[in-house]
């Protein structure tokens, strides 16, 4: 298959552009690209943009049913996600969210998605019928987790997850605990330990609440990424989310020991944490990838939302418009995102020996012109919906915006099915918080 007259945004080490070019892809690789005119005939793309599949490298996928809720409510974690997720998170109710999700990040342009919750069978089960590359972290957590009552429970769960997917071409298990302080030192360790024999990825939230670094203080007398590291879970395997409130030496320890971070810019900035020292961790060697975090923190599962305030909050963070570049947002959500997953020599950029994960983005909107810089034009203008074509592994999922491996319709019905039970029992926790308040006057 040749995709002929493209524009070609390559990401490779020397960040290569075709102004016009095209590409060669033969089974779930690309074989040949250039510049001109193809070797043969193909595919005409009328001058859009080709470039690599974006990869969301933080996200929660299931947990697309609790967007928009209690939006305003300061105590929403509490009075509604974790009760609704106790009493109504089931592996059916996994697969539902899960499949919205996958349609949004289709539709958005997302070729890989490194997702962390319950029931990771199912999002897996999810993710390899609509096509996308993931990374499936299977959450471990004390506090009563919706498929695990205790931790051998839980490491029985990511056990069979790595049985089930070890020769996957495109689907990778992920041992997921939760956080240094709903889990604790000992479980962080087993999991190094377990993850020792297997060399994959580990996802987990790092430095992202000031309530986790008080704790790390009481109980060890340690920064909590001091307490991750005693774990010797400190490693190049570890993908830390959000990394919100290191110490300087925790980030010189983070970049000495080869962590990688997931910079979720709008959930942060949505929960009022502030801004994440992104660019001095960069600076010290590490590599980031942009990301999400879940549909109810940060609403939207697509990497374009995530530029511009990705970018903005450092420069207002280092206060010069010269911090975060475009090419490094764009890497971020690319090259450098692969590489945080340990998957640079297979996605990330459009190289020959690749998989053919890329997206064909349109350039006509108004919004958009003039084109100076490409990458100022991704970052600052361009919309998930500029996206018409989505190919993973080589087969187009989506083509003129109609996704193909999806059944849409299906998907959104169940959703809304689904949001109907959460609205139901939203209205009895709303009833109990009331009477409550009552007798309490």
């Amino acid at each position: 298959m040749y995709l002929t007259n493209a524009r070609i945004l390559t990401m490779d080490a020397a960040l290569t552009e075709y102004d016009r070019g095209w590409i060669c892809i033969e089974g779930d690789r690309i074989t040949g690209l250039g510049a001109g005119d193809a070797p043969g005939a193909g595919l005409d793309m009328g001058g859009d943009l080709i470039m690599p599949g974006m990869i969301n490298n933080h996200a929660h996928l299931a947990m697309s049913l609790f967007r928009g809720l209690g939006e305003d409510v300061d105590d929403r974690l509490i009075r509604y996600i974790l009760p609704l997720e106790r009493a109504l998170v089931t592996a059916e109710v996994v697969e539902v969210g899960t499949a919205l999700s996958t349609l949004e990040l289709i539709r958005g342009g997302v070729t890989t998605v490194a997702d962390m919750y319950y029931f990771e069978d199912r999002v897996g089960a999810v993710l390899d019928c609509a096509g996308l590359r993931g990374v499936l972290g299977q959450t471990l957590a004390n506090f009563d987790a919706p498929d695990h009552k205790n931790m051998d429970e839980g490491f029985a769960r990511i056990e069979a997850l790595h049985d089930q997917y070890k020769d996957h071409p495109r689907l990778t298990a992920s041992p997921a605990p939760h956080a240094p302080y709903s889990t604790g030192l000992e479980v962080m360790a087993r999991v190094a330990e377990w993850n020792a024999g297997y060399d994959l990825p580990v996802q987990m939230h790092l430095a992202e609440t000031k309530p986790e670094l008080q704790w790390a203080r009481e109980t060890y007398g340690l920064s909590t990424v001091e307490v991750t590291d005693k774990a010797c879970l400190l490693n190049s395997n570890l993908v830390a989310a959000h990394l919100m409130y290191p110490s300087e030496a925790d980030m010189d320890l983070l970049a000495e020991r080869g962590v990688h971070g997931a910079y979720n810019a709008r959930s942060n900035g949505k929960a009022g944490r502030g801004i994440a020292p992104i660019t001095e961790l960069r600076a010290r060697g590490m590599s980031v990838g942009l990301a999400t975090d879940g549909p109810m923190s940060g609403n939207m599962l697509d990497l374009f939302s995530q530029f511009a305030p990705a970018a903005m909050f450092q420069k207002i963070a280092q206060q010069t418009r010269g911090a975060m570049p475009c090419t490094d947002i764009v890497a971020m959500s690319t090259s450098e995102a692969a590489k945080t997953l340990g998957k640079e020599d297979q996605i990330g950029s459009l190289e020959v020996g690749k998989q053919a994960d890329l997206i064909r983005i349109s350039l006509d909107d108004p919004r958009q012109q003039p084109i100076y810089d490409i990458y100022s034009t991704l970052v600052f203008a361009t919309l998930p919906t500029d996206v018409q074509a989505t190919m993973v592994a080589g087969t187009w999922l989506m083509r003129d915006r109609k996704v193909l491996s999806m059944d849409a319709p299906k998907v959104m019905s169940d959703a809304k099915q689904m949001a109907n039970r959460f609205k139901a029992r939203i209205v009895e926790i709303d009833r109990v918080q009331a009477e409550g308040n009552g007798a309490n006057g």
